[in-house]
C-alpha cells in the first residue's frame, strides 16, 4: 500500500490553541500604531536573511517593531529551528517537535551577522527540551562562529531557562556573552495560564546564578503588561530580580498574536510605562527601556552602549 503525503497540509502552527474559543481583540489604542514595512532596504535585509537560511524572532514572534528594525538592517536571530517543545499563552512561535539541529546554522548566523554589518547582534532560541542540554551547546558554537568572522561584534543571548538540564547554564556564561538575557515574561501569578512549562522562581535563580558565575557579565530581563497582573505585582516583580543583581529590564505591551492566544486584559497608558521606569530606576537597575513598543531586543545595540556608560557612571 503506498501512502501518499500532502505537502499542502502543514500541521497547525499550534495545535494546543487550536480548538480554545476565540477571544475579543481590543482596538489598539493610537500609541500601538505602527507603520507597515516595505522599503527597499527593508527587503534586502529580509532577502539577506533568506539568502543565509535564517530564523530572526522578528518574523516568528510577530514583532510590532519589525519595520523599524529591517529598515536599519538590525534583526534578532532564532537558532535551533522554529519550533518550540513549549507552549505558552503568549507566544506566536509554533509548537511542535522540533527537527535535529543544523550544524551549518552556526556559520550561517555568522554570515548573516557579516552581511548585514551588526555592531551589536541579539542570538535567541525557541525552547528545545528535547536536547540533553537545552541547546547550550548550540548557543556556544554560535558564539565562536560570530566571534572568528565578526570579532568586533558584541553578543546578546536571550535564551530560555534550561530547566532540569544540569551544566547547560555554565557552558553558555562560560562562552562570555557581553549580555546574558533571559526574560521572566510575566508576575508570577500568571505562570500557570501564561507560560505553564516555566517556573517563576527558578528563572530568577538562572539570572542570579549568571552573576554568580560572572559578576561583571551584564545581565537582562523583560516583561510584558497588559496580561492582568497588578501595579503591585510588577513592583515586586523588580525586587525580585533586583535581588538577582539584574542590570537592565524591559517592560512592553502584550499584544494577541490571534484570537487563540490569551487576550490582552488591557492596554497600559504612557505615562503608566513611565512611572514604572521611574521606580526601576529608584531600586537600582542600570537601564530601564519601558514603553508600549518596548521588546526585549529592541534597540539592543544602543542599549548596550548606553549599559556601559552607566555601569562606568556608577563606577566613578
Amino acid at each position: 500500500m503506498v501512502t501518499l503525503f500532502d505537502a499542502s497540509k502543514k500541521p497547525a502552527r499550534h495545535p494546543e490553541k487550536a480548538h480554545r474559543p476565540d477571544n475579543e481583540i481590543l482596538r489598539k489604542p493610537d500609541w500601538i500604531r505602527v507603520k507597515a514595512p516595505g522599503t527597499k532596504v527593508f527587503k534586502e535585509t529580509q532577502k539577506t536573511i533568506r539568502d543565509n537560511d535564517i530564523v530572526t524572532v522578528c518574523s516568528e514572534a510577530a514583532c510590532p517593531n519589525i519595520g523599524e528594525c529591517f529598515d536599519k538592517k538590525h534583526a534578532s536571530f532564532m537558532i535551533m529551528g522554529e519550533i518550540c517543545t513549549r507552549a505558552c499563552a503568549f507566544c506566536n512561535v509554533a509548537t511542535g517537535k522540533p527537527y535535529p539541529l543544523d550544524k551549518n546554522e552556526p556559520k550561517n548566523v555568522a554570515n548573516g551577522v557579516a552581511k548585514l554589518g551588526l555592531n551589536h547582534v541579539v542570538i535567541t532560541s525557541v525552547d528545545r527540551d528535547d536536547l540533553n542540554d537545552g541547546g547550550a551547546e548550540h548557543f556556544v558554537d554560535v558564539v565562536e562562529a560570530i566571534r572568528e568572522k565578526c570579532p568586533d561584534t558584541t553578543i546578546e543571548l536571550l535564551t530560555p531557562d534550561f530547566l532540569k538540564k544540569e551544566g547547560a547554564l555554565e557552558k553558555v556564561v562560560a562562552a562570555k556573552p557581553d549580555v546574558f538575557n533571559h526574560n521572566l515574561e510575566t508576575v508570577p501569578s500568571n505562570y500557570l495560564s501564561i507560560c505553564p512549562g516555566s517556573r517563576y522562581f527558578y528563572s530568577i535563580r538562572l539570572l542570579q546564578r549568571v552573576k554568580e558565575l560572572d559578576p561583571n557579565m551584564f545581565t537582562k530581563s523583560g516583561i510584558m503588561v497588559g496580561l492582568g497582573e497588578t501595579r503591585n505585582e510588577v513592583l515586586q516583580l523588580m525586587d525580585d530580580l533586583r535581588s538577582a543583581n539584574v542590570d537592565f529590564l524591559t517592560i512592553g505591551q502584550y499584544l494577541a498574536p490571534s484570537r487563540k492566544h490569551h487576550p490582552v486584559k488591557n492596554f497600559v497608558t504612557p505615562e503608566e510605562f513611565k512611572a514604572y521606569e521611574t521606580i526601576a530606576y529608584s531600586k537600582g537597575f542600570l537601564l530601564v527601556s519601558s514603553s508600549p513598543l518596548t521588546r526585549s531586543s529592541h534597540h539592543a545595540g544602543d542599549d548596550f552602549e548606553k549599559l556601559r556608560m552607566a555601569r562606568l557612571a556608577k563606577l566613578s
